[in-house]
């Protein structure tokens, strides 16, 4: 994230939501049931979460769906992940399209099988002129291999004499990676009670706000979803700044932050709507 493109406030409705999702496994294993059988139950999260978050106005929601260290998990439980995508993809993309939705798919494809491939290509293409929410999915995805290919890039173009070591900046930078072209994530969910990162985003995390949630994946729906919104409102993202110059600054913005955060508490508490 480019330092130019640090906002010098924040608002309590996050642009983008990035979501780890995680504890398919441990759902499935608590059920005595194969793990896929959790993955298949975290598809409809997946549902409730994408639903509403287009219904709050959030404008990209990226979710991790596949790590580049996922790989090392038992062959059986990858294949079956593989198949769920493929039937993720030729199923729910329809409706992403029906409901005005943009997919992009981010991470290295070129493990994935020439069929998956295609119709990665396939949803991208159906739901491109879309100008709802955009949907990013996380796909053998690492933040070092983003960052590692982003410079990897930038270094090409000085070999070619296009760019000079001089022009390098995290400007420059930052439009080489994965999703630099949308706004950098507001708020980072990770479910199932882990509290860490995963090698997910980490250029674009630089100021990130973070929420834990305890809860395995598949039971992550939309009330806490809402209540992750809701959490979220109530921050104070400084970037950098003391306490004195952020209120300064959203007193001089006729307390829009508030306006929003009143919004939230309308959506997520039931007491607020009588």
């Amino acid at each position: 994230m480019s330092t130019a493109d640090i906002p010098l406030v924040g608002t309590s409705k996050p642009r983008h939501v990035a979501i780890i999702m995680d504890g398919n496994n441990r759902w499935a294993k608590q059920r005595r049931l194969p793990g896929v059988a959790g993955h298949k139950a975290g598809v409809d999260s997946v549902r409730a979460v994408v639903e509403t978050c287009a219904r709050h106005g959030v404008e990209v929601l990226t979710l991790f769906a596949f790590s580049s260290e996922n790989w090392r998990r038992p062959e059986e439980e990858v294949g079956a992940l593989m198949r769920l995508f493929l039937v993720a993809l030729q199923r729910e993309v329809r409706k992403l399209n029906r409901n005005n939705i943009r997919l992009r798919i981010i991470g290295d494809r070129s493990k994935f099988n020439s069929t998956l491939q295609q119709h990665m290509q396939d949803a991208e293409g159906l739901t491109a002129g879309n100008t709802g929410m955009t949907l990013a999915i996380a796909a053998n995805y690492g933040g070092h291999w983003d960052i590692t290919q982003a410079t990897r890039r930038v270094a090409e173009k000085v070999e070619r004499g296009e760019l000079r070591t001089a022009d390098i900046d995290d400007h420059l930078i930052q439009q080489y990676v994965e999703l630099g072209d949308l706004p950098p994530p507001d708020l980072c969910i990770r479910t199932a009670g882990e509290q860490r990162i995963s090698n997910f985003l980490l250029w674009q995390l630089a100021y990130t706000e973070l929420y834990f949630a305890d809860v395995f994946w598949p039971d992550f729906r939309t009330e806490q979803m809402e209540l992750a919104l809701a959490a979220y409102s109530h921050r104070k993202r400084r970037f950098g700044q003391t306490d004195d110059q952020v209120d300064r600054r959203l007193a001089e913005d006729g307390g829009s932050q508030a306006e929003h955060s009143s919004s939230f508490e309308f959506a997520t508490n039931p007491a607020a709507k009588r």
